[in-house]
């Protein structure tokens, strides 16, 4: 098929890959590149990199609004558009141009979490299960119907750096056997259980050791490795980005041995940090150099 790629992170790359070995790309639309690290030097996305290694024509748009965009979109004459976290809205003219419409690859089980953030949300949410499903899209905000979809357990110390690249994978599987089987059955997603997975806002990771252990720990998994879940060390803001629930009761923020943290309810083990400047590292290199208070 003639295909039009529309992604930007990382999570979209082993999309990328799958179908370019298999389909003619004939285009890759991306976000513009964007300042990034210390020196603010423009840098390209995750995509935008590895299509031009692969030799790709590469398209990133300010908006897909204006009728320029909308024709020079539709000239490619595209059998399908598959979408993975793109982070631009597709206009309706944008989603009919191609023959077959505009494939999305969505990380839940729709309808729940729809939205930006689906893998954080459900690890900070304590869900036992998520997926990825194949959806038609439409104008709505991931309510089209959906073609395929596969569901996975989420493990009890899983982050969602690690459940976001089994996600991955598992989406560039379904995504070329949805394009390789015959026409599949476009099933509308159920309007009970729709719930929205809001953006994470940096707000919502600095740690209140008074909340249960439970929930503290699901926040450490489900912001690691971005933004990090944090808490402030003689000073020193120190990113906590793995962890597991820990046996111990203490006042909510009494260290109670190594980096076991008292919650509201329980006790949290952290089993690997960031110190402001430094790569991560596993707790027992973190505390050579790190003497944590009584309390946090």
């Amino acid at each position: 098929m003639k295909v039009v790629f529309m992604g930007t992170p990382e999570f979209s790359v082993p999309v990328l890959e799958a179908l370019h070995q298999r389909h003619e790309i004939v285009a890759v639309y991306c976000q513009p590149t964007r300042p990034a690290g210390r020196g603010k030097a423009d840098r390209p996305s995750p995509v935008q990199a590895r299509a031009e290694a692969l030799g790709l024509p590469v398209r990133h748009p300010v908006s897909l609004r204006n009728p320029e965009a909308v024709a020079e979109f539709a000239a490619l004459g595209a059998d399908v558009a598959v979408v993975v976290a793109y982070g631009l809205i597709l206009p309706q003219a944008v989603l009919d141009a191609p023959r077959l419409g505009c494939l999305n690859i969505h990380a839940s089980l729709l309808p729940r979490w729809r939205g930006a953030a689906p893998i954080h949300r459900a690890i900070m949410t304590g869900d036992r299960e998520t997926g990825v499903c194949i959806m038609q899209m439409e104008a709505g905000l991931d309510t089209g119907p959906v073609l395929m979809r596969e569901a996975v357990g989420i493990g009890a110390e899983e982050t969602t750096a690690e459940l976001h690249d089994r996600l991955s994978a598992l989406g560039a599987r379904l995504i070329v056997e949805a394009l390789e089987r015959p026409p599949i059955p476009a099933v509308p997603q159920p309007e009970a259980g729709v719930t929205y997975a809001a953006k994470i806002d940096k707000a919502e990771a600095r740690i209140d050791w008074t909340r249960p252990a439970v929930e503290v720990d699901r926040q450490i998994r489900g912001l690691s490795p971005f933004p990090g879940a944090w808490v402030e060390v003689n000073g020193e803001r120190v990113k906590l980005l793995r962890s597991r629930l820990a046996d111990g009761t203490g006042a909510p923020g009494q260290v109670l041995g190594g980096f076991t943290v008292a919650c509201g309810e329980g006790a949290v083990e952290v089993l690997e940090a960031q110190r402001e400047g430094k790569r991560p590292m596993p707790v027992a290199e973190v505390l050579r150099g790190l003497i944590l208070p009584a309390a946090l």
